[in-house]
């Protein structure tokens, strides 16, 4: 009889602990994210401090246009029939 007990004792935890995990995991797996992203959030910040005074502006002039060239082709064309 002891063993009967034990056994739907232990199949009670398990069933509990699976609900719970079920309520639980999504509050959990949040807040391990929200750590996450604030560790990174600082570590990135340490290596590249932001500055407001130091702003750089890029400007990229494309006049020029590249044509293809013959030489460039690559293979050629090959013309396949169809066999009945």
């Amino acid at each position: 009889m002891a063993f009967l007990k034990t056994i739907l004792i232990i199949l009670l935890v398990y069933y509990l602990l699976k609900i719970l995990a079920r309520l639980f995991a999504p509050k959990i797996l949040s807040y391990a994210a929200k750590k996450t992203e604030s560790h990174f959030r600082q570590a990135f910040d340490k290596q590249h401090p932001y500055n407001d005074q130091e702003e750089e502006s890029v400007i990229i002039n494309k006049k020029t246009t590249r044509k293809k060239k013959d030489s460039e082709k690559v293979g050629e064309y090959i013309d396949f029939e169809e066999l009945d």
